[in-house]
């Protein structure tokens, strides 16, 4: 036994583990394993904490814009606009009666007189008409005076008892009768002379031929223009005022006015009439003023610039003149961005402008006294924008 296991060969042999050692060595591999899953997990929100805090960070950064605190000019709100020289007065002429053009008497520029003919109708079938209204009157006038005859007879005979009443009573009738007929050719005879007068067109007033509608030969109805008259006398200066500069503006008020084609020279003038509604297109108001003393040399049409004074009572607005850059809109409406006191936070606010410079704007409603107002990038904030008020750069940039 002993020399056999000395001599055997030796053997390696693996070592061997119980069951108890594997069990035991399981779970701890398997703690391992969720420690380093745990400690990835945990690494993996703390970057997502730092990045959130980061972008956190970023939002509640305040965006840098350039606004200024708007102040009043001290100037009355006034208005300068465009008009027009326009006659006062200015209507159509037209036949009363439908007919063919045969002569026209007057050119586009011509001065007429009050009465003058200015145009003429092909009188035949008027002629005709009157023709045939004067027969049918003389022949209602004989019959009347017949039945004044018969009456004068049956009222004698009546007096002598000689006919009997009714046939008193149809004579009379008959004279009535006769009479209603003479009377109602009178007037269709009065109408057709009326009608036969009307295929001469003469003008009703004083003034200028501003238009040429029809021609001659031309086939024209009743009331279709044939010219268009401009009255002489007063002068009047048209322009449209929009809804801002309105309330400035009152009947009786003074303006100024200077036409581009008398250079040098201004005119008095004052408002007479301002419309109650706006136009449905342009949403503006027609004002006429009536031009004090324009002289021979005013001609109608010419373009106007016209300056409205004010007179200075305290209830007028004053103006905040801002750079046009600063001007942004709510729909339709212009508005501009007000940074509001305290809370450094953004409002559209709705105003009226009064005038449109080359680079500036005039706003007489909507701003209060030391309101800071966005001047530049009004497109790239939004409404309730926390932002962090600058100086421009370059205030010179935006002087008028």
């Amino acid at each position: 036994m002993n020399r056999s296991r000395r001599g055997a060969p030796l053997i390696a042999r693996k070592p061997f583990c119980s069951s108890a050692s594997v069990q035991a060595s399981a779970p701890s591999s398997r703690l391992l394993f969720h420690r380093a899953k745990l400690g990835v997990i945990v690494i993996a929100g703390a970057l997502t904490l730092a990045a959130c805090h980061r972008n956190e960070a970023a939002a509640s950064a305040p965006r840098p814009v350039v606004a200024v605190a708007a102040h009043p000019d001290g100037l009355p709100l006034a208005a300068s606009l465009p008009g027009e020289v326009q006659a006062r007065y200015s209507t159509p002429l037209s036949f009363r009666i439908a007919g063919k053009i045969i002569e026209r008497r007057v050119r586009l520029g011509d001065v007429v007189q009050n009465g003058q003919i200015v145009a003429r109708l092909d009188p035949a079938d008027a002629q005709k008409n009157a023709a045939s209204a004067s027969a049918q009157l003389e022949g209602a006038q004989h019959r009347l005076v017949y039945a004044k005859q018969q009456l004068d007879r049956d009222r004698a005979q009546a007096r002598e008892n000689l006919i009997a009443q009714t046939q008193l009573e149809q004579t009379e009738d008959a004279y009535a009768s006769a009479a209603a007929q003479r009377d109602q050719a009178a007037q269709q005879a009065a109408l057709a002379k009326d009608q036969l007068q009307y295929t001469t067109l003469a003008a009703d007033h004083a003034g200028v031929i501003t238009a040429e509608q029809a021609d001659t030969g031309q086939n024209v109805s009743v009331g279709q223009a044939v010219y268009n008259l401009a009255w002489s006398g007063d002068i009047d200066v048209v322009c449209d005022v929009p809804e801002g500069a309105l309330a400035s503006l009152r009947a009786g008020q003074a303006a100024t006015v200077r036409l581009g084609a008398l250079p040098g020279r201004t005119f008095n003038a004052r408002i007479r009439e301002l419309s109650p509604a706006a136009d449905p297109q342009s949403r503006t108001y027609r004002a006429k003023l009536t031009l004090e003393q324009p002289g021979p040399d005013v001609r109608l049409g010419m373009t106007a610039d016209i300056d409205f004074a004010h007179d200075g009572a305290s209830n007028h607005p004053s103006l905040f003149t801002l750079p046009a850059t600063a001007l942004f809109h709510d729909g339709t409406a212009p508005a501009v961005w007000v940074v509001r006191n305290g809370s450094e936070q953004l409002e559209l606010r709705r105003v009226q402008v009064a005038q449109y410079g080359e680079r500036t704007i005039a706003i007489s409603h909507g701003l209060n006294n030391g309101e800071r107002v966005v001047w530049q990038g009004v497109h790239t904030v939004t409404a309730g924008e926390k932002v962090r008020v600058v100086p421009p750069l370059h205030p010179e940039d935006f002087a008028s």
